[in-house]
């Protein structure tokens, strides 16, 4: 099982990203939640196999038709410290 983070910048709120973000984890059976933030980034915290993490990795570098993505920031957590057991979008931050 392998852990991300990540932070997404570029014209990604407002483009329906947060909800195709939880239908493609859905698809590729990841867990873990997605969230706007306040700086008009969007979060997410992803947890999966290898495979998995890094095809919504992929994904997220392009996002859905709207968007339009400059940069995945991605960052290694602990995979211990996840106990989500479904795909969710969060309350902004």
């Amino acid at each position: 099982m392998r852990s991300v983070e990540l932070s997404i910048r570029g014209h990604v709120q407002g483009v329906g990203f947060r909800w195709a973000m939880r239908a493609e984890a859905e698809r590729l059976g990841v867990t873990g939640w997605v969230r706007n933030r306040r700086d008009g980034t969007v979060e997410a915290r992803v947890t999966g196999t290898t495979d998995a993490v890094d095809a919504i990795v992929s994904w997220a570098s392009q996002g859905p038709p709207l968007a339009r993505v400059e940069r995945v920031e991605e960052r290694e957590t602990d995979t211990d410290a996840t106990n989500d057991t479904a795909f969710e979008i969060r309350a902004s931050a």
